[in-house]
């Protein structure tokens, strides 16, 4: 080899190893490093856990910079209370629930650091009995045994909330059992409980299962909304379960409550928008598997009542609706 080759091949092999080095920075400046954000959900089988799940999936296909962890949790209050010690960055919650963590009411114990990405769908309050039973209306639960949902879930706060309005304190009490929704249905199909009390979206399959092996009732609950909001605030509404759901024959007025799609204050703005773009071009796959027949409209979504939207939220909204 001469010199000139020699001194030609050290040229090309810097040459070489600078345009690595250029491509190596280049990365290193353009690409940003995946952000992991921890979604409180609910327990296994629910309708929060099959939403966390459903945009976990769906934030792994759409973007390239996020990802989302589900976390099983016992729902409302447990996730809200995740937030804000700073365990979760995302969580779903129910209204009435979110409202008390903003204003540090119990089982709060002072204001919560949480905010809303958007108000994603209603729940619908079941009382549920044996339609053979004895129980026709709320106000026949007095001292009989009832499911009033899982320690640390929102269907336990409404359900209290429902049996406190109703006048069943005192000796009029029921005999609470603080049960998940499996255990519930487990109980009332075996007779150790009369009644239970759920919060969820229509249909709930576990109670779809359980009304094609024990015909049910579903007393109606309308004639509390009222006292509830004059009580608690504009968080509850009246709605109606649909004939048709769990066989029913005419349809059920019933109690509404909103579930939140939650984060923490300090998510970034970009991973917000980010989450809520997902959220509302997925939103029929996000809703399929939690509540029949529901949208997810920007004005439905920003109706957060007390809960502040988060900083990234209305930087979506504004971007995209102005």
């Amino acid at each position: 080899m001469t010199g000139a080759e020699a001194n030609r091949r050290r040229l090309l092999g810097a040459a070489c190893s600078t345009a690595a080095a250029a491509a190596l920075a280049g990365c290193s400046q353009y690409s940003e490093p995946v952000r992991r954000l921890r979604f409180a959900t609910g327990p296994e089988g629910g309708p929060y856990n099959a939403f966390g799940r459903a945009l976990t999936t769906a934030v792994a296909r759409r973007t390239g910079r996020l990802r989302i962890g589900p976390v099983s949790t016992a729902a409302s209050v447990d996730n809200l209370r995740m937030l804000d010690d700073g365990s979760a960055e995302l969580a779903l919650a129910m209204a009435d629930s979110a409202q008390d963590a903003v204003r540090g009411l119990p089982p709060f114990s002072r204001p919560a650091a949480v905010t809303a990405l958007a108000r994603v769908y209603v729940n619908y309050t079941h009382l549920v009995v044996p339609a053979n039973g004895p129980v026709r209306t709320v106000q026949d639960l007095a001292g009989r045994p009832v499911a009033v949902g899982a320690p640390g879930s929102g269907a336990q706060v409404v359900a209290r909330r429902l049996l406190r309005v109703a006048g069943l304190t005192g000796r009029r009490s029921v005999r609470e059992r603080e049960l998940g929704l499996a255990e519930s249905v487990a109980s009332l199909r075996a007779g150790s409980v009369d009644a239970l009390i759920w919060s969820g979206g229509v249909p709930t399959p576990a109670l779809s299962v359980l009304a094609r092996q024990l015909p049910l009732r579903f007393p109606p609950l309308d004639g509390q909304v009222s006292e509830l909001r004059e009580r608690y605030g504009p968080v509850y509404t009246a709605v109606t379960l649909p004939a048709g759901s769990y066989g029913l024959e005419e349809p059920v007025g019933t109690i509404g409550v909103g579930n939140y799609l939650m984060a923490r204050a300090k998510v970034p703005q970009r991973a917000a928008r980010e989450v809520l773009q997902v959220v509302f071009d997925e939103w029929r796959v996000l809703l399929r598997e939690v509540t029949a027949g529901a949208r997810l409209e920007p004005r439905f979504a920003i109706s957060t009542g007390e809960v502040p939207l988060h900083p990234g939220a209305v930087a979506y909204y504004r971007s995209v609706y102005g």
